[in-house]
């Protein structure tokens, strides 16, 4: 039921998926972040009009599948890119569009609305007490983000960040339906040429092991490191 012998064989072709997943994961993670934070930055301020705008934004991306995103994406965002290419009269193919790039797209758009809601949550246990105190000392509202809001905010926020840095590695693997291939896809390719499925998918768990692990140690150390300077 189980071949040793095509482990190392498979291994070494599932690993050649490895950095392009990594890579993906973390264009996705970065760009998630850095809206989902403003997004929380809108709600923490309570901006009218955008507020509402950012509800609704978490409401239908929270609650539509990644996988239905990812074929809207698949589907929709070509042509709706060569529409406002066409408004300003630029040529540009949009549907020749690489599918990973649409894949990120999706992504982000989904991980985002989560993000949203890891920032906003370490934006609120952030003592108001500690501004007040602030303010009386004389620091400037962009004294008080820098040197107070900011890094408890980054420290409060580490450990759902790694978390949704792991979610965001296995929705990668729902790229396989639009033919891009990460871990999990390059698992079922390198199975289907000698039909070892169950070898093929036990390197990739142990593979998704090992990244989850790195990035627990990473998030935990760096964790930590801050707290000591804060």
């Amino acid at each position: 039921m189980f071949d040793i012998d095509v482990l190392l064989p498979d291994l070494w072709s599932i690993l050649g998926a490895v950095p392009v997943t990594l890579a993906m994961a973390l264009t996705i993670f970065v760009f998630a972040t850095i809206i989902g934070s403003l997004f929380a930055l809108i709600e923490h301020r309570r901006v009218p009009v955008l507020r509402e705008l950012v509800v609704a934004y978490k409401v239908a991306f929270k609650g539509v599948p990644m996988v239905v995103v990812i074929f809207l994406a698949y589907y929709g965002l070509p042509p709706a890119l060569q529409f406002l290419a066409s408004l300003v009269g630029v040529k540009f193919n949009a549907h020749a569009t690489p599918n990973w790039v649409i894949l990120i797209v999706a992504l982000t758009a989904c991980v985002a609305a989560f993000q949203a809601e890891i920032v906003k949550g370490a934006l609120n246990s952030f003592d108001t007490g500690q501004a007040d105190a602030a303010h009386s000392l004389g620091y400037k509202s962009s004294q008080l983000f820098r040197r107070i809001l900011l890094p408890q905010v980054i420290v409060a926020a580490i450990p759902d960040l790694a978390n949704s840095f792991m979610v965001i590695m296995k929705a990668l693997s729902l790229g396989f339906a639009i033919e891009v291939v990460d871990i999990f896809a390059q698992a079922q390719l390198t199975a289907a040429l000698n039909f070892y499925y169950l070898e093929a998918f036990v390197i990739a768990v142990v593979i998704y092991m090992v990244i989850a692990y790195v990035v627990t140690h990473i998030a935990d150390r760096t964790e930590r490191a801050l707290r000591v300077r804060t």
